[in-house]
C-alpha cells in the first residue's frame, strides 16, 4: 500500500518541498544505482509493543510521519528519493512481518538504496538486522547503534518490541552493540547484566555530554565494524518534547542532542540505513513527536546527501 504524497506547492518560487520529489516505487522494480539513493519504507506494526505490555497506537506512525514530512523543503539536488509503501503485520503474525521487512531492505541495499525505515513498535528494529544481514552476507561485522533509553535485551520466551538485540546477538556472532542514552530507571538490574554477558558498549543518558566524547565513543566503535545499522527509539527523548510514544521518558534527551548523534552516526563512512521507532500518534499532544520526527528524517536527508557517498 502506497501513500499518496501530497502537500504545499510555492508556485513560481524556487525550490520544491519533499512530496513533489518521493516516488512511489514497486520493490520489484527496482534497479541498482550507480550513486546511492535514498528508500523510504514503512512498518505498520506494534504487535512487539503489545507482546511487551507497552501502549500500542505505533502502527500509525508510518503514515503520520509521511504526512507532516510531506511540505518540508527539499535542500538537495543529486538523490533520488523513492517509498516501497508499508509492510503490515497481519493477524498479529510479527515473525512474517519482519521477515517480509528484512526482504525489502535487503532488495534496497542490494540496489544501492539506503534505507530510511518508519516505524512501528520497536520490534522494526528486528527486521531491519534481516535485511542488513540479508544483504550482506554472513562474513560482514554488523555493529548496531540504538539511541534509546532501554537495552532491549530482554528474555522473554516471546519476541517482543524488547528482546530484539539479545536475539541477535545470541544468533549472529558478526554483531556488535552499541546503545546511547540508557537510563537506570529503565532497565533492571538483569538487563544490565544481560548487556554485560553480551559485551554490550553503552552510554547512560548522564554521561552523553560532552558531545564530543560521545562522538569518540562511536567512531570508535564504527571503526571496528565493516557496517553499520542505527535505530533511534523515540522514547530516548524527554517526554516534553515526544509525548506521543510507547514509553514516556521524564528524563530523556534533549532533540538538538538527538539531532546531533544521528547527524555524526549517519556521517561515518560505513553507514548503510536507519530506522525511527515507537512513533506513537494516538498519544501525541498537538503533533509534537510526529513533527519533531518528520524534521529528524528530513534533516538526516540532508546530512546522508552532504557525506556524498
Amino acid at each position: 500500500m502506497y501513500y499518496q504524497w501530497t502537500g504545499r506547492v510555492d508556485e513560481n518560487a524556487k525550490g520544491k518541498r519533499i512530496h513533489q520529489v518521493v516516488q512511489n516505487t514497486d520493490i520489484n522494480d527496482l534497479k541498482k544505482r550507480s550513486q546511492k539513493c535514498l528508500g523510504l519504507v514503512g512498518f505498520e506494526c506494534d504487535e512487539g509493543v503489545k507482546r511487551n505490555k507497552g501502549r500500542i497506537g505505533a502502527s500509525q506512525a508510518p503514515n503520520e510521519i509521511r504526512r507532516l514530512l510531506a511540505s518540508l523543503p527539499y535542500h538537495f539536488v543529486d538523490m533520488e528519493i523513492i517509498d516501497i509503501g508499508n509492510v503490515q503485520c497481519i493477524d498479529n503474525d510479527l515473525e512474517e512481518a519482519q521477515a517480509q521487512l528484512g526482504k525489502k531492505v535487503a532488495q534496497l541495499v542490494k540496489n544501492n538504496y539506503i534505507p530510511i525505515i518508519l516505524g512501528g513498535g520497536h520490534e522494526t528494529f528486528y527486521g531491519h538486522y534481516l535485511g542488513a544481514r540479508g544483504a550482506l552476507g554472513h562474513d560482514k561485522k554488523i555493529g548496531m547503534i540504538n539511541l534509546d533509553a532501554h537495552f532491549d535485551l530482554r528474555n522473554d520466551d516471546i519476541p517482543s518490541s524488547g528482546t530484539m538485540f539479545r536475539q541477535i546477538l545470541e544468533n549472529d556472532k558478526n554483531t556488535e552493540y552499541l546503545c546511547i542514552g540508557i537510563q537506570e530507571l529503565g532497565n533492571t538490574e538483569q538487563l544490565f547484566l544481560t548487556a554485560k554477558d553480551h559485551d554490550v558498549k553503552y552510554i547512560m543518558e548522564k554521561d552523553i555530554h560532552p558531545l564530543q566524547q560521545t562522538f569518540a565513543k562511536i567512531d570508535e566503535f564504527a571503526n571496528e565494524q565493516d557496517y553499520v545499522i542505527y535505530t533511534v527509539c523515540t522514547d530516548v527523548i524527554n517526554q516534553a518534547y515526544a509525548p506521543g510514544v510507547s514509553a514516556p521518558a521524564p528524563f530523556g534527551l534533549d532533540p538538538k542532542t538527538v539531532r546531533a548523534i544521528t547527524e555524526h552516526v549517519v556521517k561515518q563512512e560505513n553507514f548503510l540505513s536507519i530506522d525511527i521507532s515507537e512513533v506513537n500518534p494516538q498519544y501525541d499532544v498537538a503533533e509534537k513527536t510526529v513533527r519533531l520526527i518528520s524534521y529528524l528524517i528530513a534533516e538526516t536527508f540532508m546530512h546522508i546527501n552532504s557525506s556524498k557517498r
